[in-house]
């Protein structure tokens, strides 16, 4: 299932697992409580997807490839590393800030227990964000914009670690702050803490 074969009434029922998943976790997840939520019947629901498990891989999937898509028309190469990183998370932010419930795919809460169908599914999200951070850290450590004195993946578990714990304050905070100002200010942070001195 790709973003341009998803139906309108498939993204719709996926959207509305990631809020259910927010708010009651993956025990609250049931079809019953879904067709509730939407007010289908169950076998509404039933007609676009057979389970649970393809609910969730679904949302997943749909996170991972929007994920690239965006990160993918956002950067250009003329841009500096600098700005590639910057425009990398403001994507990421402002997506976010638009569709809340999907951040429950980064923490996963429960997920990793469902199935290994799941658990590839999760892994592929990060990998997309590491394929293109990579390459942005990396870029930046030749041309001395970002510091050399450590590697380019413990730059990167720095990096996606801190946008991790930004992104799980404001869930906790139930959304409640403006996060594309603290994740401008937290870019903007970590810009400092990577460059050479």
């Amino acid at each position: 299932m790709t973003t341009e074969t998803i139906s309108d009434r498939q993204l719709e029922i996926i959207e509305a697992a990631g809020k259910i998943l927010t708010v009651s976790g993956i025990s609250g997840l049931t079809i019953k409580n879904l067709a509730k939520e939407m007010k289908f019947s169950e076998s509404a629901i039933y007609r676009h997807f057979t389970s649970k498990e393809e609910i969730i891989i679904a949302l997943l999937e749909y996170l991972a490839q929007s994920m690239d898509e965006r990160y993918t028309n956002a950067i250009s190469s003329e841009q500096s590393p600098e700005e590639k990183f910057t425009t990398l998370f403001q994507k990421q932010f402002s997506f976010f800030k638009k569709h809340p419930h999907f951040v429950v795919a980064v923490f996963s809460d429960g997920l990793m227990e469902e199935s290994q169908k799941i658990n590839e599914a999760i892994s592929k999200i990060m990998g997309i964000k590491m394929k293109h951070l990579m390459p942005i850290i990396a870029e930046g450590q030749q041309k001395n914009i970002f510091t050399n004195s450590i590697t380019p993946e413990e730059l990167m578990h720095i990096v996606m670690g801190s946008i991790r714990l930004q992104m799980y304050k404001w869930r906790v905070a139930n959304f409640q702050f403006d996060i594309i100002r603290n994740g401008n200010n937290l870019i903007q942070s970590l810009l400092t803490i990577i460059k050479p001195k």
